[in-house]
């Protein structure tokens, strides 16, 4: 914890917040507010604190703020006489992917939640008139005000999202890939250099697949996936169809996973936790409608960890049947 986030703060100082977009150099301070954030109603539950190390949600964080920079807003407070320097004490991440609208995280210190500082916040990162068909976000099930702000707004709980973690102990429990079903590495099929055939054609592919089961593409988070090292795998059918895609790394992340047919998740899931070999365990967010994922994921040996987060929205938007999402900040 930095030194500005261990300082309490008088709630009288909500009337001197200022709101604007974000500074890369703020971002830490970002992951401080979010870190102190959990802590504070995770501690009244007899939970662990969240792992101090915050290089992969930094990462995050860059990426939300590259996509969508005045989307990402923080509420500091200035300077004191007692020679504190300015300080973010909330933030907000707010992403646009086509027609959909998707709050990626929503922090305020605990000694200024219930002042004002969230609404605030949510109302200058939301859309503008018009501008989205779809408002969707995912929230800790631990958290009512939290989900009651949103669902004022009319983004309403209405699935819960499991975090599965472990290895495939007994991965007959997934199941074979059917037959005619061959998976394909991006890597093959992107070919030579970026911008060449073999990349437009596998964007194209994916983009077509994401927008039938997702609702929207979204290609700037592919793009990130990959430079964040998670490997994806194209699935052809029998007759060369596009069936699915899917990412799995060495750090233990799997998914996205996007398939036209249910059926083909837990084989799809078989596949992905085969052809990588991750460093600790792998860790899933599985829909609870995915119960075609879900079931065969507990019975090969991964556990549910933590409470279970909800997926909230105002418009149905994708099939939750047949999407695995990246995670909770992100579609």
């Amino acid at each position: 914890m930095s030194d500005g986030a261990s300082v309490a703060i008088d709630r009288r100082a909500a009337d001197d917040i200022t709101y604007r977009p974000a500074r890369p150099d703020e971002l830490p301070a970002c992951a401080d507010v979010w870190r102190d954030s959990i802590n504070d109603y995770t501690r009244r539950l007899n939970q662990p604190d969240v792992p101090p190390e915050t290089a992969s949600l930094l990462r995050l964080y860059a990426h939300l703020q590259s996509t969508d920079p005045e989307r990402f807003v923080v509420a500091t407070i200035p300077a004191d006489q007692a020679g504190r320097d300015e300080r973010v004490v909330g933030f907000a991440a707010a992403i646009m992917r086509e027609r959909l609208w998707f709050l990626s995280m929503l922090f305020v210190r605990p000694d200024l939640q219930g002042s004002g500082v969230g609404r605030a916040l949510l109302a200058r990162v939301g859309p503008r008139d018009g501008e989205a068909s779809y408002r969707s976000t995912a929230t800790d099930s631990a958290q009512p005000i939290a989900n009651a702000l949103y669902a004022s707004q009319g983004i309403v709980p209405r699935v819960p999202l499991l975090n599965l973690i472990g290895l495939p102990q007994r991965p007959d429990a997934f199941g074979a890939l059917p037959s005619g079903v061959a998976p394909t590495a991006f890597a093959h099929l992107a070919g030579g250099a970026a911008g060449g055939d073999g990349h437009r054609q596998l964007a194209e592919a994916v983009d077509a697949l994401d927008r039938e089961v997702l609702g929207v593409a979204h290609p700037l988070d592919h793009r990130w996936l990959r430079q964040e090292g998670r490997s994806g795998w194209l699935y052809h059918g029998p007759d060369g169809s596009v069936v699915g895609y899917g990412y799995a790394t060495e750090a233990g992340r799997i998914g996205p996973v996007a398939v036209r047919d249910e059926a083909l998740l837990a084989p799809i899931l078989g596949h992905l936790s085969n052809a990588v070999t991750p460093r600790g365990a792998f860790a899933l967010w599985l829909p609870g409608t995915a119960d075609r994922a879900i079931v065969p994921a507990l019975r090969a040996g991964f556990q549910l960890d933590q409470f279970p987060v909800l997926l909230c929205w105002d418009r149905p938007y994708a099939d939750l049947t047949r999407y695995l999402p990246i995670s909770p900040g992100l579609p």
